[in-house]
C-alpha cells in the first residue's frame, strides 16, 4: 500500500529546495519577536543577533517535534513551528514593568516554561473540542487565517519599517508587484519541480532585481559569525513571577486555539483530517517545544499559519520536507552567517510572495465552506457573524483599545475571536434546542424560505 503524500520522502534536491522555501516563507515571522523584545530591553547588536539565532534554533527543534514526532507528541503533519507573535505584547509589558532590564528575559523565560508545561498537561483535554469544529466552523476559521495574514504581506510590501522614509514608496511596492508577477508567471507557464518551487525562485529573482535599487542589504552576511551556539540560559537562570506567568498562560490558550484551527486547516488541505488524537499530539508538540525553548534562550513556539498557504499552493504535502526546513532553522541557529542569507531578502520581495501564500489559505477556507451547507440560514449566519468578528482587529485595530491589556491579547487576535464566535454560534444554531432549525433553508441570509431542492432549482431555470 502506497504511503500517504504526508509520509512521502522526496528526492534529496527536491526535499532541500522545498524545505528552504518553507524557511523563506516564515523567516520574518520568527525573527520579528526577538528583534522587538530585544530592542525594548536595549540589547547590544551582538546580543540581539544571539537572541535571534536562539529563536531560529528552538523553532527548528519544535518543528522536528511537530513533523517527526516522538511517542504521542507531534501531529506528524507538514507544520513549521516558530515564535508566536501573540506573546510579543505581554513580553514587552514584562520588559516595561521590570526595573532592572537584565532580569526581563529570565522572567519571560520562567513564565514561558510554566505556561508550556501547563499547556502540555492540558493538551488532551483541549483537543476534545474537535467535535465543535464541523466544516462551517473550520471553513470560517481557515478563511480568517488567510485574511488575517494578508495585512502582514501588505506591510512587508511597503518596506521593513513604518518610520523609514521609503516606507510605501513606489520602489518598494514595485518590487513587491514584480515578485508577485514572477511567482504567478512561474506557476502558470512552468511544470513539475520548477512550478512547485515558484515562490523560492520568485524570492531569489526579486532579491536580485532589488540590488540596483539599493534595497538589498548584504551587511548582515559580512558581519555574521560562521559558528555560534545558543548557550543554555545565556541571559541568566529563569525567574518565576506570578503576573508574568498568568500573562503567558493567556498567550498559551490563544496559541493552542490558533494551533487547533491551523491543524484542522492543514488536515483539510493535505487530505488527512486532523482528529482528536492528532490535535492532542500536535498541541503536545507546541507546548513541549515552548517549555524547552527558554533553556536555549528562545520564546513560546506555535504552528505557523503562513506555511499552510505554501502547502496549499505547491501541493507538496510531505512532512519530511518541513522537517528538512526545521533542519535549516537549526543550522541557521548554529551558523549566524547562514541565517543572514535569508535576512538578505528585502521585505517588499517577501510581501509580493506573501500575497500568493496567504491568499491561498483564504481560498482553501472558501473551498471548505462550499461543503458547509450554506443553503441553510443558520450556517449562513454563523459564517457572516464569525467573519465579521474575526475581521475587527484588521479593519479597526483600535476597536478594543479601552479593554484591559490581558483581554486585548485575545481580542486582538482575529483568528481566536472568530474561532470562538464560530464555535459558540454553531452550538446555539445547530445544537441547542434540537434539530428543528436544521431544515430551514434560505434564499437570503436574513429571511427564511422554502427548502431548496434540485427540483426547485430546475423549475426556476428559464
Amino acid at each position: 500500500m502506497a504511503d500517504h503524500p504526508v509520509d512521502e520522502k522526496l528526492p534529496p534536491l527536491k526535499m532541500a529546495t522545498t524545505g528552504l522555501q518553507h524557511v523563506a516563507a516564515m523567516y520574518a515571522g520568527v525573527v520579528a519577536p526577538p528583534l522587538i523584545v530585544g530592542a525594548a530591553i536595549g540589547l547590544s547588536a551582538t546580543e540581539l543577533t544571539f537572541l535571534t539565532g536562539a529563536c531560529l534554533f528552538t523553532a527548528g527543534l519544535a518543528t522536528f517535534l511537530q513533523t517527526l514526532g516522538i511517542w504521542k507528541i507531534g501531529a506528524r503533519l507538514p507544520f513549521v513551528n516558530g515564535v508566536t507573535f501573540a506573546g510579543v505584547a505581554p513580553m514587552t509589558a514584562v520588559v516595561a514593568s521590570t526595573d532592572d532590564k537584565s532580569d526581563a528575559l529570565p522572567i519571560i523565560f520562567g513564565a514561558v516554561i510554566v505556561a508550556g508545561l501547563l499547556g502540555f498537561i492540558a493538551a488532551p483535554f483541549f483537543s476534545k473540542a474537535i467535535r465543535f469544529f464541523p466544516p462551517v466552523v473550520t471553513g470560517t476559521v481557515i478563511t480568517l487565517i488567510g485574511i488575517s495574514l494578508l495585512p502582514v504581506a501588505f506591510g512587508w510590501a511597503q518596506g521593513p519599517s513604518p518610520t523609514a522614509d521609503d516606507f510605501g514608496s513606489a520602489t518598494n511596492l514595485g518590487l513587491a508587484a514584480i515578485t508577485l508577477v514572477i511567482v504567478l508567471v512561474l506557476r502558470r507557464f512552468t511544470r513539475g519541480f520548477v512550478k512547485q518551487i515558484a515562490v523560492l525562485l520568485g524570492l531569489v529573482a526579486g532579491t536580485l532585481i532589488a540590488i540596483p535599487f539599493g534595497v538589498t542589504d548584504f551587511g548582515p552576511v559580512a558581519d555574521a559569525d560562521v559558528v555560534g551556539f545558543p548557550t543554555p540560559f545565556h541571559f541568566g537562570a529563569p525567574q518565576f513571577q506570578i503576573a508574568a506567568i498568568l500573562s503567558m498562560c493567556v498567550v498559551m490558550v490563544v496559541s493552542m486555539t490558533e494551533s487547533t484551527a491551523d491543524m484542522l486547516a492543514l488536515g483539510e488541505i493535505v487530505e488527512r483530517p486532523a482528529d482528536e488524537k492528532t490535535i492532542a499530539a500536535g498541541l503536545r508538540a507546541d507546548t513541549l517545544g515552548s517549555a524547552l525553548s527558554p533553556f536555549f534562550n528562545g520564546f513560546m513556539c506555535s504552528a505557523f499559519a503562513q506555511n499552510i498557504g505554501l502547502v496549499a499552493m505547491t501541493k507538496i504535502r510531505s512532512r519530511y520536507v518541513v522537517a528538512v526546513g526545521g533542519g535549516f532553522l537549526v543550522l541557521m541557529g548554529l551558523c549566524p552567517m547562514a541565517a543572514s542569507l535569508i535576512a538578505v531578502v528585502p521585505r517588499p520581495v517577501l510581501g509580493g510572495a506573501g500575497v500568493v501564500l496567504f491568499g491561498s489559505v483564504a481560498a482553501s477556507g472558501i473551498q471548505t465552506l462550499v461543503r458547509a451547507s450554506l443553503d441553510k440560514d443558520n450556517n449562513v449566519l454563523i459564517v457572516a457573524v464569525s467573519l465579521a468578528v474575526g475581521i475587527i482587529p484588521i479593519a479597526a485595530p483600535e476597536f478594543y483599545h479601552a479593554f484591559p491589556e490581558n483581554a486585548r491579547i485575545i481580542l486582538d487576535s482575529g483568528i481566536s475571536t472568530g474561532c470562538v464566535a464560530a464555535v459558540l454560534l454553531n452550538l446555539v444554531f445547530n445544537h441547542i434546542g434540537g434539530r428543528k432549525r436544521e431544515a430551514e433553508d434560505v434564499t437570503h441570509p436574513m429571511e427564511a424560505g422554502d427548502e431548496i431542492t434540485e427540483a426547485s432549482r430546475a423549475a426556476a431555470m428559464p
